[in-house]
C-alpha cells in the first residue's frame, strides 16, 4: 500500500460546523494514518474528529491526496474537502477532541500506529465544537 499526504487551509470557523473532511471513493478503503491541526491566528478553539453522522454533499473543489514514498504512484483515490453544497453533519461521537489556547501555531497530531479505517464511500472529518480560527490541516492516508 502507498502513502498520500494533503494539507490544506480551512475557511470554516462557526460553532457546530466541520471544517476539514477525509473522503474515501466507493472504490477504496484507506486509513487514515495521521491527522493533524495548526491554527493561523490567536482565536482559542475547541475540535472533536470522528466519523460523520452524514458525509458531505457535493464537496466543492475536493483535493486528491498527493503520493509520499513513491513518486510514479497512481493519483490516491482519497479526497479532501473544506466547503459542501452540503456539509457533513457532527459524529454521534468524537474519536479525538482537543481545545487549543488562543495562539498562533498551537494544535495537535494525531497518529493511528494501525490507521482508522475509512469505510467506502465515507468520510472522517474535523468538527468545530465551538468558534475556532482558520487552521492549516493535514492527514496522512494508506491506499
Amino acid at each position: 500500500m502507498s502513502l498520500y499526504g494533503l494539507s490544506q487551509r480551512t475557511t470554516a470557523t462557526a460553532a457546530a460546523s466541520a471544517s476539514w473532511e477525509v473522503r474515501s471513493a466507493s472504490t477504496n478503503k484507506p486509513r487514515l494514518m495521521e491527522m493533524g491541526i495548526s491554527q493561523v491566528t490567536g482565536v482559542a478553539g475547541t475540535y472533536g474528529m470522528g466519523r460523520p453522522a452524514a458525509i458531505g454533499i457535493t464537496p466543492t473543489s475536493p483535493q486528491n491526496f498527493v503520493a509520499e514514498d513513491d513518486a510514479s504512484a497512481p493519483t490516491s483515490l482519497s479526497t479532501a474537502a473544506v466547503a459542501w453544497g452540503t456539509a457533513p453533519t457532527v459524529p454521534a461521537n468524537f474519536n479525538r477532541r482537543i481545545t487549543a489556547a488562543a495562539t498562533i501555531g498551537v494544535g495537535v497530531i494525531w497518529t493511528f500506529p494501525r490507521g482508522m479505517d475509512i469505510a467506502t464511500s465515507n468520510s472522517i472529518i474535523i468538527w468545530i465544537i465551538a468558534l475556532a480560527p482558520v487552521c492549516d490541516v493535514w492527514g496522512v492516508v494508506s491506499e
